[in-house]
């Protein structure tokens, strides 16, 4: 090999080398970047909206429902220790704000992290009504995939905590909207507990089969997409 050669050869080399430190350098400060920004935004939502705390609270193990750290097409349980109310409305304000505070990564979050809970109500038949504030609309990434992650992970965090819920309705600062932000329909309302079917009547006794009285089918009902 020439002279000219061996010196090329060093330099990509050389290059190749540098270019692998640059990638991982730069690969270090955007996680230093987003961890940075997490604690930001987790400080200022903590003077903005502290943590709910009840009389009744007691600790417990909440099921918060994340993106799952092995794939971003599914939603995965965490088990978190937490204070937990034994009121329905502050029980399902305490892990909304979990879920969206306290992701375990930014790339699990469903959440925007600059939406909050404006409201939540619970009517005498169960039905549950969470009044979210524009940014989870206007934040929350456009698509199929991700609105449905986001609804979901609402309503599988409020089924697995809150018992005695029976369906979820979503506004967003206080008006119905027709999608979270454009495909997910949020005209209708989520089905959470629905009530345990009673045991079937003798055949000769048999009446025609109709919905519950609050007119529920049963638990977990998929996300409606607008056409």
């Amino acid at each position: 090999m020439s002279r000219r050669l061996k010196i090329i050869s060093a330099i990509l080399v050389v290059a190749v080398i540098a270019g692998a430190l640059y990638v991982r350098a730069l690969h270090r400060r955007v996680l230093q970047t987003a961890q940075t920004q997490s604690a930001d935004e987790q400080a200022r939502r903590e003077v903005i909206e502290p943590p709910i705390t009840t009389p009744t609270d007691v600790p417990s193990s909440a099921k918060i429902f994340w993106i799952s750290a092995t794939s971003d097409e599914r939603l995965e349980p965490v088990v978190v220790q937490m204070p937990l109310s034994a009121d329905p409305v502050q029980r399902a304000k305490q892990v909304l704000h979990q879920l969206i505070a306290n992701p375990p990564s930014p790339e699990q979050r469903t959440l925007p992290a600059g939406a909050t809970m404006l409201d939540f109500y619970v009517l005498p038949d169960g039905t549950s009504i969470a009044d979210f504030s524009d940014a989870l609309a206007n934040e929350t990434p456009s698509g199929i995939l991700s609105e449905q992650l986001a609804v979901q992970s609402i309503v599988q965090t409020l089924q697995s905590n809150v018992p005695s819920l029976r369906r979820l309705k979503i506004l967003i600062h206080g008006q119905e909207a027709e999608t979270l932000a454009g495909h997910v329909d949020l005209t209708g309302f989520f089905d959470l507990n629905p009530p345990v079917a009673a045991p079937p009547a003798p055949a000769t006794a048999a009446k025609p089969a109709g919905k519950t009285a609050n007119g529920l089918t049963g638990p977990g009902s998929p996300v409606k997409l607008k056409p």
